[in-house]
């Protein structure tokens, strides 16, 4: 396989984590998964978001960043495979939502300064849903906090990776998961492993899994 560093990305609910440890264990790859629930401002921001959007966007760069600079720090980065289940500009992706215009300019200062610090993923797997399809996965998961996302919240985060993946250079498998089942459904798994030996330009490339 080519791609030594795998990120897989989407909106909240389409399946990222778990199909990055999936991933890394038919890969015997090195698993990198975000440890939201470290975030203690996480369920306060969906209860007063204008009030703790800040230091929750603050927490999630400085954990992101940290994750990920240790595994820079790696002696065998480039011998082995390693999965992430988010992408890094995911901080700068998410601010811009959730903060107000100033927050925001100062946010993007502070990420501006630090990003140039990792490297960015040999490939990238966007898991894109419908939206209703991602409030279904959220109940099913049932973590308390998440329950009263808004639609409209979603689809904000959804027009925001869009709109980066149109104006950024990069490899991207660009997955339909509107019926995605990894857990369970082995073909799923399958179309993703066999579409991670294939060598692609850059750009998006659209891969629909079977019914």
């Amino acid at each position: 396989m080519n791609y030594r560093f795998i990120t897989i990305e989407g909106n909240i609910g389409a399946g990222k984590t778990t199909l990055a440890k999936i991933l890394s264990e038919r890969l015997n790859a090195r698993l990198v998964l975000e440890g939201f629930e470290d975030n203690p401002f996480l369920p306060k921001f969906y209860k007063q978001p204008e009030q703790y959007a800040f230091p929750l966007e603050l927490f999630f760069m400085a954990e992101r960043f940290r994750q990920l600079k240790e595994m820079l720090s790696g002696p065998d980065l480039f011998q082995s495979i390693t999965v992430s289940d988010y992408l890094f500009v995911k901080c700068l992706l998410f601010s811009k939502v959730t903060l107000q215009e100033e927050e925001y300019k100062l946010y993007q200062r502070i990420f501006d300064i630090i990003h140039q610090q990792l490297i960015f993923p040999d490939i990238l797997i966007y898991l894109h849903a419908p939206v209703h399809v991602l409030q279904a996965n959220i109940k099913k998961r049932d973590r308390a906090y998440e329950q009263k996302i808004p639609d409209e919240y979603l689809l904000q985060i959804q027009e925001t990776y869009l709109s980066y993946m149109q104006q950024h250079n990069m490899k991207i498998l660009f997955v339909d998961a509107s019926n995605a089942d990894f857990l369970s459904n082995e073909s799923h798994v399958q179309t993703i492993l066999e579409a991670l030996e294939k060598e692609y330009d850059i750009g998006k490339h659209y891969l629909a899994l079977p019914e």
